[in-house]
């Protein structure tokens, strides 16, 4: 008789357990679901999603991620210990313009054809030759 009661305490406490660990991974798993859902919906001004790495685009009039599409051009001067951060280019279908993306800009600048090969705007040349971008006549980034 002591046998019976004792396995059945053994039981229920089991059982007792059991019910509460699913408890808690039920809980778990709902605490996931809600933290999927807000994480990542920030938004800029146009809709892109900036956690994603989406950035507007004003001569594809999308958002779109530019490190996918666009033409890496990495510093030419860089320091030891610090992070590299490259610039892009971007080019239109019919390739007579050319968007820029520079690091710590908040807006992107438009480069017109000045020949085949040279794109320009104010402070700004990209050489398609070279793959190279100057900024007031200097060499600043080069694709690799």
């Amino acid at each position: 008789m002591r046998n019976v009661v004792l396995l059945s305490i053994v039981i229920f406490a089991l059982t007792a357990c059991n019910n509460q660990k699913n408890n808690s991974s039920e809980n778990a798993e709902e605490q996931t679901v809600t933290e999927q859902t807000t994480v990542g919906g920030d938004k800029d001004e146009h809709g892109c999603l900036t956690s994603a790495g989406e950035t507007w685009s004003q001569l594809k009039q999308s958002c779109i991620q530019i490190f996918n599409v666009g033409q890496r051009l990495s510093p030419i001067e860089t320091k030891d210990g610090e992070a590299v951060i490259s610039a892009f280019v971007l080019f239109n279908d019919d390739k007579s313009e050319v968007e820029l993306f520079l690091p710590n800009t908040k807006s992107n600048t438009i480069l017109k054809t000045t020949d085949k090969n040279s794109y320009e705007s104010g402070e700004y040349k990209f050489d398609v030759d070279e793959s190279t971008l100057y900024i007031n006549n200097e060499k600043k980034y080069k694709a690799e």
